[in-house]
């Protein structure tokens, strides 16, 4: 796939996201501080933060690394600086990412295999843990 290419894919996928955060609307959420964000529009049950948090340092048996290994304990502080931050993301985009990454349609040599064999519920509750943290969210546009 070309360089162009790739930045309009990863251009409609964000735009895509941002709108299905938008619809999913509601006071409800992450964001909101609560433990039990409203279902996703991915059609997921409600995330818990707290069980998130607990899935998010589980060592996955494809890598052998935690969500935490790579992305730090709050999603902020990533091993390698072209793996994004996820501590702030809008829940419902990565809970879609991280089923794309499980069916196979997204590809990634450590988060497609890393994916496979979570449960509609642990994407869920991965998505609302690191949906709670802090956000330094930052675009990876150039870095290499």
């Amino acid at each position: 796939m070309s360089n162009a290419a790739h930045h309009l894919r990863h251009a409609i996928a964000l735009s895509v996201a941002a709108l299905l955060a938008a619809c999913s609307g509601g006071t409800e959420g992450p964001h909101a501080g609560g433990d039990t964000p409203a279902s996703s529009s991915a059609g997921l049950p409600a995330g818990r933060v707290a069980a998130g948090e607990a899935r998010a340092q589980v060592k996955g048996k494809a890598t052998g690394q935690s969500c935490i290994d790579c992305h730090g304990q709050d999603g902020n502080v990533p091993l390698d600086p072209t793996y994004p931050k996820l501590g702030g993301q809008y829940a419902d985009y990565m809970a879609h990412a991280l089923q794309a990454y499980r069916s196979g349609d997204r590809q990634h040599a450590l988060m497609t295999p890393q994916a496979a064999d979570l449960s509609d519920q642990e994407i869920a509750d991965l998505a609302a843990y690191f949906g709670s943290r802090p956000s330094q969210l930052r675009d990876l546009q150039g870095v290499r």
